[in-house]
């Protein structure tokens, strides 16, 4: 059997000259590559403040392109309504804790609620206390109640008759979002009060029952009497949570 290498001598010795080059340049790069690792790893240990950024961002790089999915679920605390209290401003920290309290729901997801309600605050012109004290009155923080006039979620909006401002949030099943409940709730209180003349107890009024509400079975005074309780808390006074 013809054997071309048995015909041309150099040709093996180039073979072989290319082979241990390429062997030598592999060496080199992985030992460059473990040099890289190890530097790495010291700067790691050295300053371990930089760790846990890193492991967030590989993380959400991973979850980004879906890498893992199985061995690594995707973090749904981020679409979770709640935040620590040591978050909040002191003054909302305590109005939080105080309604965890009071209507025994975990602090974290009224932490949320508070800061929220202060958000829409500012582009109502509605106190923030009044926003929680509404929704303390209609749902006591269930953000799953319905009556049976179909009144859904935390501010109770009857979500039929305004499902329309529902459509930017995706639709009506967006009534069962805690935040979006709160934002349209908001919205239609506002409007009833600016209906009714810019009066507060008035608009109350026309919130829980629209044009055909005459008697209100203490609803709006329940609702400035708990107001009235949160601004309180607000300002450190000690307050009774039962």
């Amino acid at each position: 059997m013809f054997n071309p290498w048995s015909q041309d001598p150099d040709r093996r010795a180039r073979c072989r000259n290319a082979l241990a080059r390429l062997v030598a340049f592999t060496h080199r790069g992985l030992a460059l590559v473990g040099g890289l690792v190890a530097v790495l790893l010291l700067w790691i240990w050295l300053q371990p403040q930089w760790l846990q950024p890193l492991e967030q961002r590989l993380a959400t790089w991973l979850r980004a392109r879906d890498v893992l999915t199985v061995l690594w679920p995707p973090n749904t605390a981020e679409r979770a309504t709640a935040v620590h209290l040591q978050d909040l401003p002191p003054q909302q920290a305590l109005v939080a804790n105080w309604l965890a309290r009071k209507y025994k729901v975990a602090p974290e997801p009224l932490a949320a609620l508070v800061a929220e309600a202060h958000v829409q605050a500012k582009t109502s012109k509605l106190p923030a206390h009044l926003i929680l004290a509404v929704m303390a009155t209609e749902s006591s923080f269930h953000p799953y109640v319905q009556s049976q006039a179909g009144a859904q979620g935390l501010m109770q909006v009857m979500t039929g008759i305004h499902a329309q401002r529902y459509e930017a949030y995706g639709g009506r099943l967006a009534a069962f979002d805690p935040v979006t409940n709160l934002r349209v709730g908001v919205a239609v209180l506002s409007d009833a009060i600016k209906l009714r003349g810019g009066s507060l107890e008035e608009g109350l009024l026309f919130y829980l029952g629209g044009y055909a509400m005459t008697e209100d079975n203490g609803y709006v005074a329940k609702v400035l009497a708990e107001k009235a309780r949160l601004d309180a808390v607000a300002a450190g006074q000690k307050t009774p949570a039962d």
